[in-house]
């Protein structure tokens, strides 16, 4: 097909290049819509893009087709500030296939206008829709996550349940449901375009795309976005795994050292000397930093106040948490919060 300029969609979609699969002619290509939102992550979309494209050059052939837009079809600047200009506006646009909405930083600051009722509408029509990095807030916002399973960024993770409390994201590289696609950002939007590669052209393809893209290790949909907590604490003690997973999950919680020594069937002495021998701080003070890590989160992304991150932060008062944060990250949390917003 000759586009309007005079080139043809083959010099658009489909590189030359040494390495080469056969695959079998494909003669309707899956177009891909990628619609950007301001301060998108430029990393996530480039790893979404990038395997569609080395899919394309080794088999010679147009697999994937694909268009960015954006809500005004104006330059979208990205997290990093580079400028992408897409090839149009949503509006009018019923594009096929699938449709991810490429999101990043601040996601709860965004104002999407018409993008849910869009995006509702092109899930109805059958299409397959998307979020990579944290687009899950704009599927959200559509009402299409409802009994679903989905992800976006480990960092984003606090600040979405404070706002939809009635969904539960997987933190989980990338999950695939039905017809509702989300991956955790980064590279791990290759590890979605690999699955997808993989499912509607067979695995010999995505390995040589993975190949292409220098990656060593194929991670599944099942894969964790981070580390396990044992790396991440270095160390693999399984009883300090557990005291560490007894207060992570009850950050919201008055602070119980006892309820979690009867937990471990430990003493308090016994999981203090833990703490101080692996770790080098107290249970008290690895807990009050958990909970500052999580104030931080939610006055940077929310609207919430300074007293309702206190509370949802395990907080008694208002004071007790701004002193704390005050101490630990050298300003205020009322000024942290107006200077992130």
């Amino acid at each position: 097909m000759e586009r309007s300029d005079g080139s043809k969609d083959s010099d658009r979609f489909v590189a030359r290049g040494v390495a080469h699969v056969d695959l079998q002619r494909v003669s309707d290509p899956i177009q891909v819509t990628f619609v950007l939102l301001p301060k998108f992550t430029l990393l996530a979309f480039s790893s979404a893009i990038e395997p569609l494209r080395i899919a394309n050059q080794l088999t010679g052939q147009m697999l994937f087709r694909w268009q960015t837009l954006s809500l005004d079809g104006k330059p979208v600047a990205c997290s990093n500030g580079v400028p992408i200009t897409p090839d149009g506006a949503i509006t009018g646009q019923k594009p096929n296939d699938y449709v991810l909405v490429c999101s990043g930083v601040e996601p709860d600051t965004i104002d999407d206008g018409p993008l849910g009722a869009w995006l509702r509408d092109l899930w109805r029509r059958g299409r397959t829709v998307g979020g990579l990095c944290t687009g899950a807030y704009s599927l959200a916002r559509a009402g299409i996550l409802k009994d679903r399973r989905f992800t976006l960024h480990w960092e984003n993770v606090t600040t979405f349940a404070e706002n939809y409390p009635e969904l539960n994201p997987a933190r989980q590289v990338f999950c695939i449901d039905d017809r509702i696609v989300t991956c955790a950002g980064g590279v791990a939007a290759a590890d979605l375009m690999l699955e997808i590669i993989h499912e509607k052209f067979g695995v010999a393809l995505s390995q040589e795309v993975m190949n292409m893209c220098l990656l060593t290790q194929r991670r599944g949909e099942a894969d964790q976005q981070t580390t396990s907590m044992a790396a991440r604490l270095g160390t693999r003690h399984e009883k300090l795994i557990e005291a560490v997973a007894f207060l992570e999950a009850r950050i919201e919680e008055p602070f119980d050292l006892d309820a979690c020594a009867e937990q471990l069937k430990l003493s308090r002495r016994q999981i203090e000397r833990l703490f101080n021998r692996y770790l080098g701080i107290t249970p008290v003070r690895f807990m009050n930093d958990l909970r500052l890590q999580r104030g931080r989160a939610l006055l940077a992304e929310t609207d919430m106040s300074v007293t309702e991150v206190a509370i949802a932060c395990g907080y008694a008062s208002a004071s007790h948490f701004s002193k704390s944060f005050r101490m630990k990250y050298g300003v205020s949390p009322y000024r942290f919060s107006h200077f992130e917003k």
